[in-house]
């Protein structure tokens, strides 16, 4: 049990992290970055560190392949890590026009598009279950983004940037669970890094206008590094194994109420009881859609 605990726990510390960024995101406009300066030193610093990581990680015994093979390999994890620069582009872009409340929501749109990918690639037809799921997001979203009050003012440019995320964070989820997993989880995020930092690179050389605050690298690079970056791959390569990917989905869902949580007490930003049954609703669904394989554990 102690073994469950302890997996349950960095899975949820790894989520936390991720719930923290947006709102160290939005501190760093607050002080003028721009979102090519804030992704491009995100994701620099953090392919540095993962190639210092990968230094030491404990050499393991490995399947013979050839050297044309682990080009292959490295080549394909390269590529799907452009969705991940794409993930961060868009979800940046977003969150200059939305509250970090209703980014999170609309990142966590990514659950019920994970399902329609899995049925388009997979063939793989959605239970019931799934399906009532999804309905709960959908439903939840509207309230959690406000989008049922009056005089909400919406912006469509965020909300479309928001979902452009989502798409590029589930294939980052989808690709991530099938490229090249004969290696480390810590040398696979090192080459899907790069891959997202191309994309990072190619993103400022085509918005620069005014030039590059390097200032960026003295606080916030690093600060967004680390909790981007660095200890979630970190904490879920160390607890994942510990528990089961339904258990894993459940705990990570805790990303959302902290998120929201930091926009509140950090950015203070307005919260009211709808917006919490929504959110309250988007992580039923994901505890609904993942509690069978959460149940499936060995202690």
């Amino acid at each position: 049990m102690n073994k469950l605990f302890n997996g349950a726990f960095l899975v949820a510390l790894a989520a936390s992290c991720y719930g923290l960024l947006t709102t160290f995101v939005k501190l760093a406009y607050q002080e003028n970055y721009t979102t090519y300066e804030v992704t491009f030193s995100q994701l620099l610093i953090g392919f540095i560190a993962l190639v210092i990581l990968n230094l030491f990680i404990k050499k393991e015994s490995k399947p013979i392949e050839s050297k044309s093979v682990r080009q292959k390999s490295i080549l394909y994890l390269i590529m799907s890590g452009t969705s991940l620069g794409f993930t961060s582009v868009f979800y940046y872009l977003a969150v200059q026009t939305i509250t970090v409340s209703v980014g999170i929501v609309l990142l966590m749109q990514s659950v019920w598009i994970g399902v329609v990918i899995d049925g388009l690639i997979n063939k793989v037809k959605p239970t019931k279950r799934k399906l009532f799921s999804v309905g709960l997001i959908l439903i939840g979203t509207v309230l959690a983004a406000d989008l049922l009050i009056e005089d909400q003012k919406v912006d469509l440019i965020g909300i479309a940037y928001g979902f452009l995320a989502a798409l590029s964070y589930t294939v980052t989820m989808f690709t991530s669970n099938r490229v090249a997993l004969q290696y480390h989880s810590i040398t696979r995020s090192k080459w899907m890094m790069l891959g997202g930092l191309f994309i990072a690179i190619i993103y400022t050389l085509l918005s620069i206008e005014d030039g590059f605050n390097f200032g960026i690298f003295k606080l916030w690079g690093p600060i967004l590094a680390l909790f981007g970056t660095i200890l979630p791959p970190l904490l879920f390569t160390a607890g994942m194994p510990k528990i089961n990917v339904g258990l894993g989905a459940i705990i990570s869902s805790i990303e959302l109420p902290v998120a929201v949580l930091m926009g509140y007490f950090v950015l203070s930003e307005d919260q009211n009881l709808t917006k919490w049954i929504g959110i309250i609703l988007i992580l039923s669904a994901i505890i609904l859609m993942n509690y069978k394989k959460a149940a499936k554990i060995k202690t």
